[in-house]
């Protein structure tokens, strides 16, 4: 197979090489989301019981560390862009790594804290926007298909760690959680990195290595396009973030008991990874924009369903859910498409920069609307935030 831009494509392409390369990036997605942004749905009050350390204050470390993350995915893109992603990716697991073991021995807040900002770094260099940057690097314009394939795997993460998190905690501590979540970085995820990835992206030479190459600048249609592409995943992901945070109280709010409220969330799994599995289904055979659109339009349908108070909770979950898991497909596979394979890690980067920056200041932002004005107002806002989302992706269908 030729790569796009004339170089020869790697080893890697070859589907035996591929099948490897998918389910090693999908085992080390399900254990870095478990062991980073999943960590404290479960942690959480362990820890605060155990240190006397404020709820909100140990909650916030994530929102700490997504404010790192975003400030160094464009760093992280270029360099997978230059260097490929086997690097990137183990160095990625190796801050996971530290930051968890460092949060473990925490005697303090402060070190707490200073361990979510490792970790935060670990997270931009080894969660989906890294791993779909990898893959553009290494599949080129072919890469829409593995971006799917993984995905599937990173769905299962919540519902493989969230166990395994309770279980270590109540045998080990949350300490003992930490320092084994540590223990699995170093020893499963880096190692496995360094065995699957190839050490050469799609293209030979020194072109293919990132040597000599300019700055990637964009200019009028492609500013364009990528500005409207920023828009969209930040909208998507502020959404995204909040309802992942604040789903149950939101359905608290409504009358829901704790009980029910899990029950009708307990949906947002099965319902991402099903509409995840009907893209892989598709085969690819339609434009990755209408991925994006479905995405879009599902979640907007289902967040206006329980802004409604449409009786069936679990019928708007499912459709919010399903929107959310074609949107994680759509966020790495559109910006593939328009602006193509050559700068997709650089890129990807880039978008990745403000979703980020929002996913960690939106749940506190929430929070607040949700204590001062209730929860009909923050599924007002979210039904906003939806409908901006279709305004620009509309914009960007006219723009093509």
């Amino acid at each position: 197979m030729t790569a796009p831009g004339g170089g020869t494509a790697s080893v890697a392409a070859a589907p035996g090489a591929a099948r490897g390369i998918i389910v090693a990036l999908g085992v080390v997605q399900i254990l870095t989301w478990g062991s980073s942004y999943y960590l404290l749905a479960v942690l959480a009050a362990p820890i605060a019981g155990d240190t006397g350390w404020p709820l909100q204050w140990v909650v916030g470390s994530l929102s700490l560390g997504l404010l790192v993350a975003g400030f160094a995915s464009p760093r992280v893109g270029a360099l997978i862009g230059a260097h490929g992603g086997r690097p990137v990716l183990m160095a990625g697991c190796g801050l996971l790594s530290l930051g968890l073991l460092v949060i473990a021995l925490a005697p303090s807040l402060t070190l707490f804290a200073l361990g979510w900002c490792i970790i935060g770094a670990g997270m931009a260099a080894s969660l989906y926007d890294a791993a779909f940057a990898t893959l553009g690097h290494l599949y080129g314009a072919s890469a829409r298909r593995p971006i799917t394939s993984l995905t599937l795997w990173g769905g299962f993460a919540s519902t493989v760690c969230w166990p395994i998190s309770a279980f270590l905690a109540a045998h080990l501590g949350w300490r003992g959680a930490c320092l084994t979540y540590a223990a699995v970085q170093a020893a499963v995820c880096v190692p496995l990195l360094a065995v699957a990835l190839p050490t050469q992206g799609r293209t030979s030479g020194p072109r293919g290595a990132g040597a000599g190459r300019p700055p990637v600048i964009l200019r009028g249609a492609e500013l364009t396009t990528f500005l409207l592409l920023g828009g969209i995943v930040t909208l998507a992901g502020i959404i995204a973030s909040t309802m992942s945070v604040q789903v149950l109280a939101l359905l608290n709010a409504k009358g829901f008991s704790l009980a029910e409220a899990v029950a009708a969330g307990a949906v947002l799994g099965p319902s991402q990874v099903a509409a995840r599995a009907i893209e892989q289904a598709s085969g690819g055979r339609h434009h990755p924009l209408w991925t994006m659109t479905w995405a879009v339009g599902l979640m907007a349908v289902g967040l206006a369903l329980l802004a409604a108070g449409f009786p069936l909770i679990a019928a708007a979950l499912v459709a919010y859910g399903a929107g959310n898991g074609l949107f994680s497909i759509a966020k790495g596979a559109v910006p593939l498409a328009l602006l193509g394979a050559e700068r997709y890690p650089v890129l990807a980067g880039r978008l990745a920069r403000p979703a980020l920056l929002a996913q960690a200041l939106a749940p506190l932002g929430a929070a607040y609307v949700l204590t001062f004005a209730g929860a009909g107002a923050v599924l007002g806002l979210l039904v906003m935030l939806a409908l901006g989302a279709g305004v620009l992706l509309g914009l960007l269908w006219l723009s093509r």
